[in-house]
């Protein structure tokens, strides 16, 4: 079993930045491909990013292409989520979740093995 605690949300005014965290216990984060997912109230959860065991493939949703970015360090069991020139459409439940399959599609959430308990982040035009 993968533990997975998300951290860094908080209110932000529109144009403003927030790091997420989520760092990982219990099993051995560095043989696992991690993404970022956030939902709405009403809506479903939707893929944001994702990243692999080794760092060295990123995917993207287009509508954050340019503003957020994925990294991680395996060393730290943390992957983080920086995220710049939020919008108030940024507002969401952000949740990070992992799973060690390469040939899994990272931006399918039925894909993913293990999710956090989300945090939240408002942005405020």
């Amino acid at each position: 079993q993968m533990q997975l605690v998300e951290s860094g949300g908080g209110l932000v005014q529109a144009g403003g930045s927030l790091r997420l965290s989520c760092t990982a216990s219990g099993r051995s984060f560095n043989l696992y491909n991690m993404g970022w997912f956030r939902q709405v109230p009403g809506r479903e959860r939707e893929f944001v990013a994702a990243i692999s065991w080794s760092g060295s493939s990123t995917y993207y949703v287009d509508f954050v292409k340019g503003r957020f970015t994925i990294s991680r360090d395996n060393a730290k069991n943390t992957m983080y989520l920086h995220m710049n020139s939020l919008k108030p459409e940024d507002t969401a439940v952000y949740y990070c979740a992992a799973h060690r399959d390469p040939f899994k599609q990272p931006f399918i959430q039925g894909e993913y093995d293990y999710w956090g308990q989300g945090t939240q982040v408002t942005v405020s035009s």
